[in-house]
């Protein structure tokens, strides 16, 4: 079966499923393609978005709520409000709407979102969106700063409401906010983007930058990154489908070619940091101590490589490219080496981290399994099931990922899933449901594309 079909079919809304019945027993394991889809509808419609919306909307100061606890009370209803979550969360709401056109919490929330995001975070006076706004914003280093990273997800979401909604306001709030990008954080002479910002927009390749000036600008800012990267790839996806411009299909072509034939290497992972020439930021041949100093720049990212198969395909797909066989490798060298070296052989799951030690031999350095990961992990194994069905591997692995999810992160007493898998870290089940970093838009986008596969013929 063809990449191109596969995500034709992820972006076709399934509505038939009945979620009116719980899924059969989670220490039951199922291999059926169809009841794990009535298993994921069951979660996806009563353990997450019925959770989540109208809970998270604050009808105080706009927005969206970030600070619940493991029993979902608000237990600090702060002003603080990341871009990142924010837009996340309203991504999922027009997801939602589109899927379940008939229940209007969901429309309710993404008009709320929006509203918020124009009005509030969106910079007046120098352009670009917050990353952050608080009332204590000499306190953190980040509410000086503007991220291409917190600026992709505010075009993802805008995109997305504008595809549910068709207000051209929305529209023209994601194409300021991409020409800003434009001519703030692009490198004219590389190539991708700069990360951070000052808040009037200036770059550490702007002629004017002062690094002393900024004394607060974070290390990794220094850098082009992955992170970064990916989700302004993600971004540019979302928003040449509904606006199919020259210069967005110009930047979504050399942001694909930069994750693909860049960042990610041979052996089949990113490298996380760059130089502005996009030579890559490592330590392996330094001492011990310098190794371990800079493991946050140096590592393997299981969740992220995984997820970056998803999207390299993604934003294939969305150029139109036919029988794209460069990026459909590359994608596949990135889920192997998932399935290769990241997964725990023992109880299931996707580790959060790992380093080579040498080229042939890597190290498991966090053991942690985050939501997210497991949920990026589920897209793409099904995804790639249905890509190479003769290769068994992906099938097997996708239903051992479900089972873990089901056993491990899915709270069925309070909803949602724990931010880390319960096996390797108990003390998940009392962190945080819902934090700046902690959202649904992972685990949302992972079941509904997982569904619309799974019952696809």
């Amino acid at each position: 079966m063809r990449p191109t079909f596969l995500i034709y079919c992820l972006i076709i809304p399934f509505f038939s499923i009945s979620c009116n019945q719980p899924p059969k027993p989670i220490n039951q394991f199922t291999a059926d393609d169809k009841q794990i889809a009535v298993e994921m509808e069951y979660v996806l419609q009563n353990k997450m978005l019925h959770i989540w919306y109208p809970r998270i909307m604050d009808t105080i100061n706009g927005g969206f709520y970030t600070n619940f606890n493991a029993k979902w009370k608000l237990v600090q209803p702060k002003k603080e409000k990341m871009i990142v979550t924010q837009a996340r969360d309203i991504w999922t709401a027009c997801k939602a709407a589109e899927r379940y056109p008939d229940d209007q919490r969901y429309r309710k929330a993404a008009d709320h979102g929006f509203k918020y995001l124009r009005d509030v975070m969106w910079d007046k006076q120098y352009g670009g969106f917050y990353f952050f706004l608080s009332d204590n914003e000499n306190k953190n280093p980040d509410l000086k700063l503007k991220k291409s990273y917190g600026n992709a997800f505010a075009i993802y979401a805008l995109a997305a409401y504008f595809k549910l909604t068709g207000l051209t306001e929305a529209l023209d709030l994601a194409k300021k906010d991409f020409f800003w990008l434009e001519n703030h954080n692009h490198d004219p002479v590389y190539g991708g983007y700069y990360d951070a910002t000052a808040i009037k927009g200036i770059s550490i390749i702007n002629p004017n930058f002062n690094l002393k000036k900024y004394n607060d600008f974070p290390m990794e800012g220094r850098y082009k990154d992955y992170n970064s990267s990916i989700h302004l790839l993600e971004a540019f996806t979302e928003l040449y489908q509904i606006w199919p411009d020259t210069l967005i299909k110009k930047r979504l072509v050399e942001m694909l070619s930069i994750v693909r034939d860049t960042i990610t290497n041979e052996k089949g992972y990113l490298g996380l940091y760059f130089n502005r020439n996009w030579k890559h930021l490592s330590f392996k041949d330094s001492t011990e101590s310098v190794r371990k100093n800079n493991m946050y720049f140096d590592h393997v990212s299981f969740g992220h490589d995984i997820e970056t198969a998803y999207l390299l395909l993604e934003a294939s797909n969305a150029l139109g490219l036919k029988h794209d066989t460069l990026t459909q490798k590359v994608a596949k060298r990135l889920v192997d080496h998932t399935i290769a070296k990241g997964f725990d052989k023992d109880f299931m799951g996707l580790f959060d981290g790992g380093y080579y030690i040498n080229p042939d031999s890597i190290i498991i350095i966090m053991k942690s399994k985050t939501w997210w990961a497991q949920a990026e992990a589920l897209n793409a194994l099904v995804l790639f099931s249905r890509m190479y069905p003769e290769n068994k591997q992906y099938k097997i692995s996708y239903e051992k990922m479900w089972y873990y999810i089901n056993n491990y992160l899915v709270d069925y007493e309070n909803g949602d899933w724990y931010r880390e898998g319960l096996d390797n870290s108990p003390q998940s089940r009392n962190d945080l449901k819902a934090s700046a970093w902690k959202c649904n838009y992972h685990n949302s986008r992972s079941l509904i594309n997982c569904q619309n596969l799974l019952n696809s013929k």
